[in-house]
């Protein structure tokens, strides 16, 4: 099922549903049979997916992904700003925390009274954000939250691909080649203000659980920056996994990995947020 969300600041995004695929008794519909409303505790959890940069709703990655997460949830996918049909254009992770409101709202608005939300690479920084600026909006915050090859601090040009990224988003001529050649529209002008980074949202994320997974072999960001991430939460409120062999984001994240993260988000519950202190590196 396929819908147009509005944002806070009025854009419309692209989006879709997906009924979890593992069989239930007891499912109810609404609207006519329409929309979904899922009653068995094995259903009332959905997935909202939020894609990294040049990424959308559409991109076999996405789908992939989706398809996966469908076997024990309900699936939101949906086109950040500037991408796929979604209007307006990509701040790069700032207001992209508005879209992923959006959706999360569509999610609960269906029923799911439980909502986990994964991103990848510009979609993590997204997640974490948001599960900090939306933690007291009951329609809108997470339940739990997996980010994917996200970077732990803004500006990051360490390595070449940041480089290249960093030039199609700040100059004229790469912007340009952003439009055309990667479909994704960005936006001119610089932050202002520029946004609470990463690394310092997660104290925030609690009392919502945060995975945070991060390949060895991420030609973007390297493993400083999931390992601050993790330092940065609560204590007992995180988890890392740096996962052998894997590159960046929903690109290089095979069905097995898919497959771990859905388990957790499964099971994964509400912990104390008056802890403090860092979470332990786990391999897996």
């Amino acid at each position: 099922m396929r819908a147009v969300l509005g944002t806070e600041d009025g854009v419309r995004i692209e989006a879709m549903y997906a009924p979890c695929t593992a069989d239930v008794a007891g499912d109810s519909r609404v609207d006519g049979g329409a929309h979904p409303r899922v009653a068995d505790s094995a259903h009332r959890t959905a997935v909202v997916v939020a894609h990294g940069f040049t990424g959308s709703v559409d991109r076999p990655a996405v789908r992939r992904a989706a398809g996966v997460f469908a076997r024990g949830a309900a699936v939101v996918t949906f086109s950040f700003r500037g991408h796929g049909a979604s209007g307006g254009r990509s701040t790069v992770g700032d207001r992209e925390v508005l879209d992923l409101a959006a959706a999360v709202r569509w999610a609960r608005s269906l029923g799911h009274r439980r909502v986990v939300t994964v991103g990848f690479s510009m979609g993590g920084s997204v997640v974490v954000r948001h599960a900090a600026l939306y933690r007291d909006a009951p329609d809108a915050r997470p339940d739990a939250v997996v980010c994917v090859s996200s970077p732990a601090r803004w500006y990051y040009r360490g390595t070449a691909p940041m480089r290249r990224l960093h030039w199609i988003v700040t100059r004229r001529l790469g912007r340009a080649v952003g439009r055309f050649g990667l479909h994704t529209r960005i936006y001119q002008h610089d932050w202002d203000p520029v946004p609470l980074p990463p690394v310092a949202a997660v104290p925030l994320v609690a009392p919502a659980p945060l995975l945070v997974v991060h390949g060895d072999r991420d030609p973007y960001f390297p493993l400083d920056h999931p390992r601050m991430l993790a330092s940065a939460a609560a204590e007992g409120t995180a988890e890392l996994w740096i996962e052998p062999g894997m590159g960046h984001a929903e690109n290089a994240a095979g069905d097995p990995l898919l497959t771990r993260i859905a388990a957790w988000a499964a099971d994964a519950s509400p912990v104390p947020a008056s802890r403090t202190g860092g979470a332990p590196e786990g391999h897996t």
